[in-house]
């Protein structure tokens, strides 16, 4: 059972140490800590993602920016609450990290498959330019009941084709993590610049109960 609730989730990022470790939360004795990988895109431009980390997993009193590391996880989401209200957490739960000397040529750095639930009406809109785009939250299911709550993004004929999903639809979903950052006004004279993270959508199915 359990078997099959992970292979819901599987992400996998190959990318360059870009912070120290920070520490996050503690579990039975466990401590878990954040850190930033760089991923690059095809053009250049490079994702800045999260990574979990156990302190099982890796020395994270070591500093290891710079070096080329493969991570594989989970994409997991948890609320924190600021400001009156909750803010979704994204971040890459990893269960392996390696070292590697340099991104293998032609590997996916940057690769996700989630299989969830619909659980808002996709939005769909289009650019001034006219491309289309459909938002979509994604319920995936974890074992013992909880689930992570990804956001994921569309473009071109897979949002329209995702604009008519209804609540509860069960999907597939191929794709990558990306990072933007966008201006939170914070009051009339404050804004902070944030990071938002999505998954954009690369190929994405309909399974029929």
């Amino acid at each position: 059972m359990s078997d099959k609730i992970i292979e819901n989730n599987q992400v996998t990022v190959i990318g360059s140490v870009a912070s120290e470790f920070t520490y996050s939360h503690e579990v039975f004795g466990e401590g878990f800590y954040m850190v930033d990988i760089l991923v690059k895109r095809l053009s250049n431009s490079s994702d800045r993602i999260p990574v979990m980390v156990s302190e099982r997993l890796i020395d994270v009193t070591q500093d290891y920016k710079g070096r080329s590391i493969l991570v594989s996880g989970q994409f997991r989401s948890y609320n924190r609450h600021e400001e009156q209200k909750n803010r979704l957490v994204l971040s890459v739960f990893a269960r392996e990290m390696e070292f590697i000397e340099e991104e293998p040529d032609g590997a996916k750095t940057n690769h996700i498959l989630l299989e969830g639930y619909m659980c808002k009406t996709p939005v769909y809109r289009k650019t001034p330019l006219g491309r289309e785009i459909a938002d979509l939250l994604l319920a995936v299911n974890r074992p013992y009941g909880k689930s992570d709550y990804i956001p994921c993004i569309c473009w071109g004929r897979n949002a329209r084709y995702a604009s008519n999903f209804d609540v509860g639809e069960h999907v597939r979903i191929l794709g990558r993590i990306q990072s933007r950052e966008y201006v939170k006004k914070l009051s009339e004279t404050e804004t902070e610049t944030r990071t938002a993270y999505e998954v954009s959508v690369s190929k994405l199915e309909c399974i029929d109960e």
